[in-house]
């Protein structure tokens, strides 16, 4: 049975199948968004990653499980409630021979915006997002960065609940990609939802929970800091030090919280523990003890192009078979 809706849970998916022709396109997928917070939905092109918000936005039936946004399935959504949603699609879909200000004003129409509205809106869209001076050229004209930062304008005119914006950031330059992503920590700052969908691992570190997907299903699901120490067993402290040292730390080095030790080079070695910062002075400490000089010494943070590959190295060995693969 479906359990109660909370007024604090925007997104829920559970045990969600899609399938075309016979073929499983998304594989017993479930996962729960909280309202305010911004949660990405992270793995390579062709991971099930589209068709999923497809779903989330009633576009898709799903072939088994459910889902509810805002408390409902979403084809039953009503008007009222699909206003609530925004929702920016992988491509550009606006008019190319229309103006930047005439693509809103028919953005802000298909939403039911009245004219008095449509002009507050659209300007403060467009001003937030830095379009406002480019507002009179066609869209045709504008840059690939900018025709998407349009298109995310069209999303965002009628001031939705919830944003899912898929592949917001796909095929734009990195300081374009800072922005929108800027533009979207400012929307959580207004309470609003975002469910992101993106193929650049490190985006990551931009929300709160993520889901990692993979061949239509999800290989880890957390906040980043918790997929981070999941894929590494736990903290990391790599130590420099001030010479070679003759055979394995690990013999002269114990600790209760010391789960193991890791060779990087001749002076380098790597300490993985349970915890980074109550960990540190205990290790300079057992260090000193044993007369070896520390050059420096610093948490080891590894990026999340690593965390995914891990993480997913650790799925093919541990999971049974795909129908197995429910999150908690």
């Amino acid at each position: 049975m479906w359990e109660e809706h909370q007024d604090d849970i925007a997104i829920v998916a559970k045990n969600v199948w899609k399938e075309f022709d016979g073929t499983p396109v998304v594989k017993n997928v479930s996962f729960t968004v909280s309202q305010g917070e911004i949660f990405g939905f992270i793995g390579p092109s062709g991971s099930g990653k589209t068709t999923m918000v497809r779903m989330l936005v009633g576009y898709y039936l799903p072939t088994k499980g459910d889902i509810r946004v805002l408390g409902m399935p979403p084809n039953k959504l009503g008007r009222k409630g699909r206003r609530r949603l925004g929702y920016l699609p992988q491509s550009f879909v606006l008019y190319p021979n229309l103006s930047v200000m005439e693509n809103m004003r028919f953005a802000a129409s298909l939403y039911g915006l009245l004219p008095i509205q449509r002009r507050k809106y659209i300007r403060n869209t467009l001003e937030f997002l830095e379009l406002w001076p480019h507002r009179k050229k066609l869209a045709d004209d504008l840059s690939g960065g900018m025709q998407r930062r349009l298109e995310l304008a069209a999303a965002l005119v009628h001031n939705p609940d919830i944003l899912f914006a898929d592949e917001p950031t796909a095929g734009i330059d990195p300081i374009l990609r800072e922005h929108i992503w800027e533009g979207f920590r400012q929307l959580k700052g207004e309470g609003k939802t975002l469910f992101v969908t993106t193929q650049y691992v490190t985006e990551a570190e931009y929300c709160d929970h993520v889901a990692l997907m993979s061949n239509g299903q999800i290989v880890a699901y957390d906040t980043p800091e918790n997929l981070r120490r999941t894929a590494i067993g736990g903290d990391a402290i790599d130590v420099e030090l001030e010479g070679v040292i003759q055979g394995d730390l690990a013999d002269v080095i114990q600790f209760e919280e010391l789960k193991r030790v890791e060779k990087l080079s001749d002076n380098t070695w790597r300490f993985y523990v349970n915890n980074a910062s109550s960990s540190a002075q205990v290790l300079v400490t057992c260090l000193n003890s044993c007369d070896i000089s520390a050059r420096s010494i610093k948490e080891y943070r590894p990026n999340f192009d690593e965390v995914f590959v891990r993480l997913l190295q650790g799925r093919e060995k541990t999971a049974p078979s795909e129908s197995d693969s429910t999150p908690h």
